[in-house]
């Protein structure tokens, strides 16, 4: 499974002593042992989807097969496309970009629990992360249609003013959505993250209840493994760097990594329309839910190892950030995250 995170299936007594850093749940669940069988098969199974590939790692229950999870899997990761894609020119997010000033789309159910949350996290982080940047997203070629050439000034100065989470108005009541003329959303930053939540809701939903669900990098655990340890994972050390390995294990948890080491500087602060220069390589957030740590990764990533670690100190966000400054690599962690390490 590839990007920021990889599952490791090593125990955590098998490491030599100090190799790795253990990071806990703060609560095991009795019911994720409950009919165990140690005995039983770990079923791998994946496909391609928003770009990248999924992957789950299940234990299937009586008369659960992995045809019929994959099946149900495929269908339920492009129900979340077609709502939330802003690749595709068909999706609803891409016809509610296109809609008119003043006019309002009712939204399902998924699309609904997103914009809320997003909104939500949006003002949580004073606007780091923002779903109505889509404009600004296409101007720099991060968008589904290439550019040749920088945004110009007046070009960013047109974009950011049709942009803005304050712009928008939502009625989660009622599910409904207000286009304020000219809004384009763009919810890569936390869509990848609720739809490894929802697959890992599907399964639970299926009778699979040990599993542990990847998407291009973002993962989350649900209950144990047969032989009763915990989905383990290790965070993913970016290439050149050197820092003791973190290892988590997912139990009711869930991982999401920001970074630009991978695609180059992609990030962009929704604040000034620029790719962020603030020295951090990566952030990383660990949380129940894989929608939250996904958005909270990115805000993170833009507010930089200072304004970024005392806002999720604030916010009791359990993060790391690895930082590069003239060749010195460093790591941020908050007191969150401090206190889900393992005692020595």
């Amino acid at each position: 499974m590839p990007d920021a995170v990889r599952p490791d299936a090593l125990r955590p007594d098998a490491l030599r002593p100090g190799a790795a850093r253990i990071v806990l749940p703060a609560r095991i669940s009795p019911a994720a042992f409950a009919g165990l069988e140690p005995g039983a098969t770990i079923t791998d199974l994946g496909g391609e989807t928003m770009g990248t590939r999924w992957n789950v790692r299940v234990v299937l229950a009586i008369g659960v097969t992995a045809a019929s999870i994959q099946a149900a899997i495929v269908a339920r990761l492009a129900e979340i496309i077609d709502e939330m894609s802003h690749w595709a020119p068909d999706s609803l997010l891409s016809r509610f970009n296109r809609s008119a000033g003043g006019s309002e789309t009712i939204l399902p159910p998924d699309f609904a629990h997103v914009m809320a949350a997003a909104l939500k996290i949006a003002e949580a982080t004073g606007g780091a992360f923002d779903p109505t940047i889509g404009r600004l997203v296409d101007l720099h070629g991060f968008g589904p249609v290439p550019v040749d050439h920088p945004p110009k000034p007046e070009e960013i100065d047109t974009a950011l003013k049709a942009s803005g989470w304050q712009r928008l108005t939502f009625t989660h009541a009622d599910r409904r959505l207000r286009q304020p003329g000219g809004l384009s959303l763009d919810l890569s930053g936390i869509a990848k993250g609720h739809a490894v939540d929802a697959v890992a809701d599907l399964l639970a939903e299926m009778g699979v209840t040990h599993a542990l669900v990847e998407i291009g990098g973002e993962l989350v655990g649900r209950g144990v493994r047969p032989d009763g340890q915990p989905w383990w994972v290790d965070l993913e050390v970016p290439p050149g760097l050197t820092l003791a390995p973190l290892r988590i294990a997912l139990h009711g948890l869930a991982v999401a990594t920001s970074g630009d080491y991978r695609r180059g500087g992609h990030t962009l602060d929704p604040r000034t329309c620029w790719p962020t220069a603030n020295g951090v390589v990566s952030a990383s957030v660990i949380h129940s839910s894989a929608l939250v740590a996904d958005a909270w990764a990115t805000a993170l990533t833009v507010l930089g190892p200072e304004g970024g670690l005392a806002l999720a100190t604030v916010n009791d966000i359990a993060a790391r950030f690895v930082t590069c400054d003239e060749g010195e690599t460093c790591e941020h962690i908050t007191p969150a995250l401090a206190s889900m390490l393992a005692n020595d």
